[in-house]
């Protein structure tokens, strides 16, 4: 049976569909030095982004980051995405040593009060209320019809002043709002990132 298929794979006649791995699925080609990802039909970087407290502003101060908003907003005349992550906390070592504290802890009151602040902890925990959250701003630099005669060398170099023409429009406008902004532009960093939004289980530490 087995060298009737063999003869029928030579002839054409049976073709045997070979499984994707995950790289095949992934629409990533390139990393390149300047935090520039290179996509089968497109150039993307990743900007992250240090939020402001907007709740313990003063009201004067809250119209002067939203007009800074709209002025970002005409700015950045080009198309982004906005990307919020969430990332539960793992709170066993705060656990761990509020537990330690009261092995060696005498009064009864202090004790009773570090357990009740551990089941405090775990139903806070439990209700997700003890995420952190990560900003991620997107741009993107499309390969253009009429680029596409142009040599991989000079692809590179318009996306990467165009994307980096974006990336300081962003940061001028959104710095006006108080936020920092950062950019990503090591490969480790952004492997980390793209790692921790395909492969989640494996980025918890």
């Amino acid at each position: 049976m087995l060298y009737y298929i063999k003869s029928l794979r030579r002839k054409g006649v049976c073709k045997i569909k070979q499984d994707k791995t995950t790289k095949d699925w992934l629409p990533f080609e390139k990393v390149f030095d300047k935090g520039i990802i290179k996509n089968k039909n497109n150039y993307i970087k990743i900007i992250k982004i240090i939020p402001i407290n907007y709740d313990l502003k003063s009201n004067l101060e809250k119209e002067a980051i939203l007009s800074a908003y709209k002025l970002f907003l005409k700015t950045c005349d080009f198309d982004i995405q906005i990307i919020v992550q969430s990332k539960k906390e793992d709170l066993s070592k705060n656990i761990s040593n509020i537990k330690q504290i009261m092995f060696n802890e005498k009064n009864q009151k202090i004790k009773k009060m570090s357990e009740n602040y551990i089941e405090y902890i775990k139903e806070k925990n439990e209700e997700n209320k003890s995420s952190s959250k990560n900003f991620y701003i997107v741009i993107k630099n499309e390969i253009l019809d009429s680029q596409k005669e142009e040599s991989i060398e000079n692809l590179n170099k318009i996306a990467v002043d165009k994307l980096s023409d974006m990336f300081f429009k962003i940061k001028e406008s959104l710095s006006r709002c108080g936020n920092l902004v950062q950019d990503v532009n090591s490969k480790k960093e952004i492997n980390e990132i793209l790692n921790s939004f395909y492969n989640p289980r494996m980025t918890k530490k």
